[in-house]
Protein backbone atom coordinates (compact mmCIF):
# COMPACT_ATOMS: atom_id res chain seq x y z
CA UNK A 1 0.00 0.00 0.00
CA UNK A 2 0.90 3.65 -0.34
CA UNK A 3 0.75 4.86 3.26
CA UNK A 4 0.46 8.57 4.04
CA UNK A 5 2.13 9.17 7.42
CA UNK A 6 1.20 12.45 9.13
CA UNK A 7 3.72 13.25 11.85
CA UNK A 8 6.34 11.13 10.12
CA UNK A 9 9.35 12.69 11.87
CA UNK A 10 8.08 12.02 15.39
CA UNK A 11 9.24 9.18 17.61
CA UNK A 12 6.97 6.48 16.15
CA UNK A 13 7.16 7.90 12.64
CA UNK A 14 10.94 7.59 12.50
CA UNK A 15 10.66 3.89 13.33
CA UNK A 16 7.61 3.35 11.12
CA UNK A 17 9.00 4.67 7.82
CA UNK A 18 11.74 2.02 7.36
CA UNK A 19 9.45 -0.67 8.78
CA UNK A 20 6.81 0.15 6.15
CA UNK A 21 9.40 -0.10 3.39
CA UNK A 22 10.70 -3.40 4.77
CA UNK A 23 7.13 -4.74 4.75
CA UNK A 24 6.71 -3.87 1.08
CA UNK A 25 4.66 -0.69 1.54
CA UNK A 26 5.52 2.75 0.18
CA UNK A 27 5.45 5.49 2.82
CA UNK A 28 4.66 9.10 2.01
CA UNK A 29 5.99 11.19 4.88
CA UNK A 30 4.30 14.44 5.89
CA UNK A 31 6.19 17.01 7.94
CA UNK A 32 5.84 20.72 8.63
CA UNK A 33 9.57 21.25 8.09
CA UNK A 34 11.10 21.70 4.63
CA UNK A 35 14.51 20.76 6.03
CA UNK A 36 13.17 17.48 7.41
CA UNK A 37 11.40 16.75 4.15
CA UNK A 38 14.65 17.23 2.22
CA UNK A 39 16.49 14.96 4.66
CA UNK A 40 13.88 12.25 4.12
CA UNK A 41 14.03 12.64 0.36
CA UNK A 42 17.81 12.27 0.45
CA UNK A 43 17.22 8.89 2.12
CA UNK A 44 14.86 7.87 -0.66
CA UNK A 45 11.60 8.53 1.23
CA UNK A 46 8.78 10.32 -0.58
CA UNK A 47 8.09 13.38 1.56
CA UNK A 48 5.70 16.35 1.50
CA UNK A 49 5.56 19.57 3.50
CA UNK A 50 2.19 20.46 5.00
CA UNK A 51 0.62 21.87 8.16
CA UNK A 52 -2.28 19.94 9.68
CA UNK A 53 -4.10 23.18 10.43
CA UNK A 54 -4.15 24.20 6.75
CA UNK A 55 -7.20 22.16 5.83
CA UNK A 56 -7.29 23.13 2.15
CA UNK A 57 -3.60 22.42 1.56
CA UNK A 58 -3.86 19.18 3.55
CA UNK A 59 -6.74 17.95 1.38
CA UNK A 60 -4.72 18.68 -1.76
CA UNK A 61 -1.65 16.95 -0.31
CA UNK A 62 -3.46 13.75 0.70
CA UNK A 63 -5.27 13.60 -2.63
CA UNK A 64 -2.00 14.10 -4.54
CA UNK A 65 -0.32 11.34 -2.54
CA UNK A 66 -2.65 8.70 -4.05
CA UNK A 67 -2.61 6.99 -0.68
CA UNK A 68 -4.30 3.72 0.20
CA UNK A 69 -4.07 4.41 3.94
CA UNK A 70 -3.46 7.30 6.33
CA UNK A 71 -1.53 6.97 9.61
CA UNK A 72 -2.12 9.82 12.08
CA UNK A 73 0.88 10.35 14.39
CA UNK A 74 0.52 14.10 14.92
CA UNK A 75 1.84 15.32 18.28
CA UNK A 76 3.68 18.40 19.53
CA UNK A 77 5.24 17.48 22.87
CA UNK A 78 8.44 18.88 24.43
CA UNK A 79 11.38 16.50 24.79
CA UNK A 80 11.26 16.86 28.58
CA UNK A 81 7.81 17.36 30.07
CA UNK A 82 7.60 19.70 33.05
CA UNK A 83 5.01 18.01 35.24
CA UNK A 84 4.36 21.21 37.18
CA UNK A 85 3.23 22.78 33.88
CA UNK A 86 1.71 19.65 32.36
CA UNK A 87 -1.55 21.31 31.30
CA UNK A 88 0.32 23.96 29.31
CA UNK A 89 2.88 21.43 28.02
CA UNK A 90 0.25 19.19 26.40
CA UNK A 91 -2.06 21.95 25.14
CA UNK A 92 -0.60 22.06 21.62
CA UNK A 93 -0.90 18.28 21.23
CA UNK A 94 -4.45 18.49 22.55
CA UNK A 95 -5.31 20.96 19.81
CA UNK A 96 -3.75 18.67 17.19
CA UNK A 97 -5.82 15.78 18.50
CA UNK A 98 -8.99 17.79 18.09
CA UNK A 99 -8.46 20.04 15.05
CA UNK A 100 -5.64 18.21 13.27
CA UNK A 101 -7.60 14.97 13.43
CA UNK A 102 -10.69 16.63 11.98
CA UNK A 103 -8.70 18.10 9.07
CA UNK A 104 -6.81 14.88 8.37
CA UNK A 105 -9.95 12.74 8.37
CA UNK A 106 -11.70 15.21 6.09
CA UNK A 107 -8.74 15.09 3.71
CA UNK A 108 -8.72 11.28 3.75
CA UNK A 109 -12.47 11.15 3.12
CA UNK A 110 -12.24 13.60 0.22
CA UNK A 111 -9.41 11.54 -1.31
CA UNK A 112 -11.37 8.30 -0.95
CA UNK A 113 -8.97 6.82 1.62
CA UNK A 114 -10.83 4.36 3.83
CA UNK A 115 -8.00 2.95 5.95
CA UNK A 116 -7.06 5.23 8.86
CA UNK A 117 -4.87 4.34 11.85
CA UNK A 118 -4.38 6.92 14.61
CA UNK A 119 -2.12 7.30 17.63
CA UNK A 120 -3.58 7.46 21.13
CA UNK A 121 -2.11 6.52 24.52
CA UNK A 122 -2.58 3.58 26.89
CA UNK A 123 -1.69 5.45 30.09
CA UNK A 124 -4.71 7.71 30.47
CA UNK A 125 -7.16 5.26 32.04
CA UNK A 126 -9.07 6.35 35.12
CA UNK A 127 -7.14 5.68 38.32
CA UNK A 128 -9.63 3.40 39.99
CA UNK A 129 -10.39 -0.29 40.03
CA UNK A 130 -8.08 -2.82 38.41
CA UNK A 131 -4.43 -1.89 38.00
CA UNK A 132 -4.31 -3.25 34.42
CA UNK A 133 -7.00 -2.06 32.01
CA UNK A 134 -8.49 -3.31 28.79
CA UNK A 135 -9.74 -1.01 26.03
CA UNK A 136 -13.26 -0.78 27.48
CA UNK A 137 -12.11 0.90 30.69
CA UNK A 138 -12.98 4.60 31.16
CA UNK A 139 -10.40 7.34 30.62
CA UNK A 140 -9.14 9.72 33.31
CA UNK A 141 -11.62 12.53 32.60
CA UNK A 142 -11.71 13.58 36.27
CA UNK A 143 -8.01 13.24 37.14
CA UNK A 144 -6.46 14.46 33.84
CA UNK A 145 -9.14 16.21 31.79
CA UNK A 146 -6.57 18.17 29.74
CA UNK A 147 -5.18 14.83 28.54
CA UNK A 148 -8.26 12.60 28.48
CA UNK A 149 -10.66 14.99 26.75
CA UNK A 150 -8.56 15.58 23.60
CA UNK A 151 -7.80 11.85 23.43
CA UNK A 152 -11.48 11.00 23.70
CA UNK A 153 -12.27 13.49 20.93
CA UNK A 154 -9.57 12.08 18.64
CA UNK A 155 -10.78 8.54 19.25
CA UNK A 156 -14.42 9.45 18.67
CA UNK A 157 -13.62 11.06 15.32
CA UNK A 158 -11.44 8.17 14.15
CA UNK A 159 -13.88 5.46 15.21
CA UNK A 160 -16.83 7.32 13.66
CA UNK A 161 -14.83 7.29 10.41
CA UNK A 162 -14.35 3.52 10.68
CA UNK A 163 -10.68 3.82 11.59
CA UNK A 164 -8.42 2.11 14.08
CA UNK A 165 -7.13 3.69 17.28
CA UNK A 166 -3.84 2.43 18.71
CA UNK A 167 -3.25 3.26 22.35
CA UNK A 168 0.53 3.03 22.61
CA UNK A 169 2.13 2.41 25.98
CA UNK A 170 5.15 4.20 27.40
CA UNK A 171 7.60 4.19 24.50
CA UNK A 172 11.25 3.30 25.01
CA UNK A 173 14.12 2.98 22.58
CA UNK A 174 15.81 5.48 20.23
CA UNK A 175 14.42 8.99 20.27
CA UNK A 176 12.04 8.43 23.19
CA UNK A 177 11.93 9.90 26.68
CA UNK A 178 13.01 6.45 27.88
CA UNK A 179 16.08 6.26 25.63
CA UNK A 180 19.58 6.09 27.11
CA UNK A 181 19.91 9.79 26.24
CA UNK A 182 16.27 10.66 26.97
CA UNK A 183 14.82 12.84 29.69
CA UNK A 184 14.14 10.03 32.16
CA UNK A 185 17.75 8.82 31.95
CA UNK A 186 19.15 12.36 32.25
CA UNK A 187 17.03 13.13 35.29
CA UNK A 188 17.86 9.82 36.98
CA UNK A 189 21.58 10.44 36.49
CA UNK A 190 21.11 13.82 38.19
CA UNK A 191 19.05 12.13 40.95
CA UNK A 192 16.03 14.23 40.08
CA UNK A 193 13.58 11.32 39.83
CA UNK A 194 12.98 9.68 43.19
CA UNK A 195 10.37 7.00 43.74
CA UNK A 196 7.72 9.05 45.49
CA UNK A 197 5.55 7.33 48.06
CA UNK A 198 5.01 3.64 47.39
CA UNK A 199 5.70 3.99 43.66
CA UNK A 200 2.64 1.84 43.05
CA UNK A 201 1.59 3.33 39.72
CA UNK A 202 1.65 0.70 36.95
CA UNK A 203 3.42 1.44 33.67
CA UNK A 204 2.95 -0.54 30.46
CA UNK A 205 5.92 -0.17 28.12
CA UNK A 206 6.45 -0.89 24.43
CA UNK A 207 9.63 -0.61 22.38
CA UNK A 208 9.27 1.93 19.59
CA UNK A 209 10.01 -0.75 16.96
CA UNK A 210 7.23 -2.91 18.39
CA UNK A 211 4.91 0.12 18.19
CA UNK A 212 5.80 0.44 14.50
CA UNK A 213 5.09 -3.26 13.98
CA UNK A 214 1.67 -2.93 15.58
CA UNK A 215 0.90 0.02 13.31
CA UNK A 216 1.67 -2.07 10.24
CA UNK A 217 -0.49 -4.90 11.57
CA UNK A 218 -3.36 -2.43 12.02
CA UNK A 219 -3.15 -1.38 8.37
CA UNK A 220 -4.45 -4.81 7.42
CA UNK A 221 -7.31 -4.80 9.94
CA UNK A 222 -10.88 -3.61 9.71
CA UNK A 223 -12.24 -0.83 11.88
CA UNK A 224 -13.69 0.66 13.86
CA UNK A 225 -11.50 -0.79 16.60
CA UNK A 226 -9.32 0.25 19.53
CA UNK A 227 -6.20 -1.59 20.66
CA UNK A 228 -3.70 -1.23 23.48
CA UNK A 229 -0.16 -1.54 22.09
CA UNK A 230 1.93 -2.62 25.08
CA UNK A 231 4.22 -5.43 26.13
CA UNK A 232 3.18 -8.40 28.27
CA UNK A 233 4.57 -7.07 31.56
CA UNK A 234 2.80 -4.15 33.23
CA UNK A 235 4.79 -3.23 36.34
CA UNK A 236 4.72 -0.73 39.21
CA UNK A 237 7.22 2.12 39.30
CA UNK A 238 9.08 0.73 42.30
CA UNK A 239 9.79 -2.43 40.25
CA UNK A 240 10.83 -1.08 36.85
CA UNK A 241 12.56 2.20 37.84
CA UNK A 242 15.66 0.58 39.43
CA UNK A 243 16.03 -1.73 36.41
CA UNK A 244 15.77 1.19 34.01
CA UNK A 245 18.29 3.18 36.04
CA UNK A 246 20.78 0.32 35.94
CA UNK A 247 20.29 -0.10 32.18
CA UNK A 248 21.18 3.55 31.49
CA UNK A 249 24.04 3.71 33.98
CA UNK A 250 22.24 5.83 36.54
CA UNK A 251 22.28 5.33 40.33
CA UNK A 252 19.30 3.59 41.86
CA UNK A 253 16.49 6.09 42.43
CA UNK A 254 16.11 7.30 45.99
CA UNK A 255 12.84 7.23 47.89
CA UNK A 256 10.84 10.32 48.86
CA UNK A 257 7.61 10.84 50.79
CA UNK A 258 4.55 12.08 48.96
CA UNK A 259 4.56 15.47 50.64
CA UNK A 260 8.07 16.16 49.38
CA UNK A 261 7.14 15.00 45.89
CA UNK A 262 4.18 17.37 45.79
CA UNK A 263 6.46 20.29 46.71
CA UNK A 264 9.19 19.35 44.23
CA UNK A 265 7.21 18.09 41.23
CA UNK A 266 3.55 18.84 41.87
CA UNK A 267 0.46 16.78 42.60
CA UNK A 268 0.10 15.47 39.04
CA UNK A 269 3.54 13.87 39.07
CA UNK A 270 2.88 12.26 42.45
CA UNK A 271 -0.43 10.96 41.16
CA UNK A 272 1.17 9.40 38.09
CA UNK A 273 3.91 7.70 40.12
CA UNK A 274 1.37 6.18 42.49
CA UNK A 275 -1.97 5.91 40.67
CA UNK A 276 -1.46 5.47 36.90
CA UNK A 277 -2.92 2.25 35.49
CA UNK A 278 -1.31 -0.23 33.14
CA UNK A 279 -2.86 -1.82 30.05
CA UNK A 280 -3.50 -5.28 28.63
CA UNK A 281 -2.50 -6.32 25.10
CA UNK A 282 -4.85 -9.32 25.00
CA UNK A 283 -7.13 -7.82 22.34
CA UNK A 284 -4.46 -6.94 19.78
CA UNK A 285 -2.79 -10.32 20.30
CA UNK A 286 -6.07 -12.14 19.72
CA UNK A 287 -7.55 -10.07 16.89
CA UNK A 288 -4.49 -8.93 14.93
CA UNK A 289 -1.99 -11.64 15.84
CA UNK A 290 0.53 -9.02 16.93
CA UNK A 291 3.10 -9.84 19.58
CA UNK A 292 6.00 -7.69 20.77
CA UNK A 293 9.58 -8.54 19.90
CA UNK A 294 10.33 -7.57 23.50
CA UNK A 295 7.60 -9.26 25.60
CA UNK A 296 9.01 -7.66 28.76
CA UNK A 297 10.59 -4.29 29.46
CA UNK A 298 13.25 -6.22 31.40
CA UNK A 299 14.60 -7.77 28.20
CA UNK A 300 13.93 -4.63 26.22
CA UNK A 301 15.78 -2.32 28.59
CA UNK A 302 18.81 -4.61 28.58
CA UNK A 303 18.86 -4.93 24.79
CA UNK A 304 17.90 -1.41 23.75
CA UNK A 305 19.35 0.82 26.45
CA UNK A 306 22.59 -0.80 27.56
Amino acid sequence: MRVFVAGATGVIGRALLPALSAAGHQPIAMTRSADRARALQQRGVEAVVCDAYDAERLAQTVDGARADAVVHLLTDLPADLNMRRIEQEVASTGRLRREGTRNLLAAARAAGVQRVVAESIAFAYASRGDWVKDEDAPLAHEELPFVAQPIAELERQVLDAGGIVLRYGQLYGPGTAFASDGSWARNLRKRRLPIVGAGSGVFSFVHVDDAAGATIAALGARGPATYNVVDDSPAPVHEWAPVFAAAVGAPAPWRAPRWLGRIAAGATAVGVINEVRGASNARIRSELGWSPRYPSWRDGFAAALG
